[in-house]
């Protein structure tokens, strides 16, 4: 295969394990695991996984000083916020339909930067915005009883904190590659949720081989290797297809969600999600 098709199925399979993290939340809960235990345990895993594969690659950079401080700050802070609303989220809505109240957040980033610099505004950008956020109204007004408004505004907390997430790393980027960064930013999400669980009594060690398997799998299949091949990935095809790619994200979560949780899939469901698809690729060509 050629370096664009391995790049495109490098995205996709990142797309994928992300698309699962959800199902694995749902599956977690079920186990009993607190989101403080399934979190640290996703983080830790990750971390020994990516500098398990940095290390086999001669990739051993160390980070000091204010890139460091960054790297653990963006962790500690902007990714352990959306990770936690993102799987408290869980608790109020299916998985598919967090998935798509999250992937919102790309819509949310042009707004954000917009409000910066009003001098972006665009058509585009208006109506990529309208669409992500009509989407998200459209799945939660046709079917009230079904969604829980507190998951919606949980989720839109972690679609925002997201955004400010990657609008911090922008900058971060301009000194440290990408992946270097996610190695230091993945063991401070980690170090959070550790403190947070002994803080509030709510850390735990999983109990028996299927929540072993569960945190196992949150770590290496919805973490690791997604953010591994995703990197892989945009170094063939680019960021910007990149980007276009992931947006199948929602998709495989919502499919995965049908068929193994048994969670309802309705037409204004799919009708919502592919408005808030619509309106990231419409982003997307913007900033291309």
């Amino acid at each position: 295969m050629d370096d664009e098709t391995v790049g495109i199925a490098l995205v996709l399979v990142s797309a994928i394990g992300f698309g699962t993290l959800g199902i694995f939340g749902v599956l977690a809960a079920e186990e009993g695991l607190s989101i403080p235990t399934v979190l640290a345990l996703r983080f830790g895993i990750a971390t020994v996984f990516v500098w398990a594969v940095r290390w086999l690659r001669g990739r051993t950079r160390v980070l000091s000083g204010r890139p460091l401080a960054v790297a653990l700050t963006l962790g500690g802070v902007g990714y352990a916020a959306q990770s936690g609303l993102y799987f408290l989220g869980l608790e109020f809505l299916t998985a598919g339909m967090v998935s798509i109240v999250l992937y919102t957040y790309p819509a949310l980033v042009v707004c954000l930067v917009v409000v910066a610099n009003p001098d972006r505004v665009t058509t585009t950008v208006v109506i990529s915005l309208a669409l992500s956020l009509g989407g998200v109204a459209l799945i939660t007004g046709a079917d009230p009883a079904g969604v829980d408004p507190r998951g919606v505004v949980i989720v839109l907390g972690a679609a925002l904190a997201y955004s400010l997430y990657i609008i911090a790393s922008q900058r971060a980027l301009a000194t440290v590659d990408a992946e270097t960064l996610t190695a230091f930013v993945l063991p401070s999400a980690a170090a959070t949720f550790v403190g947070f669980g002994l803080g509030t009594g709510t850390l735990s060690t999983p109990d028996g081989v299927a929540a072993w398997g569960i945190a196992v799998g949150v770590g290496v299949f919805g973490t690791a290797i997604p953010v591994l091949s995703f990197f892989a990935g945009i170094a063939k095809v680019g960021a910007s297809r990149g980007s276009i790619i992931s947006t199948a994200e929602p998709g495989v979560t919502v499919a995965l969600g049908a068929l193994v949780l048994g969670e309802p899939v309705t037409a204004v469901t799919v009708v919502g999600g592919a408005l808030v698809v619509a309106g990231v690729l419409l982003v997307q060509r913007e900033s291309a």
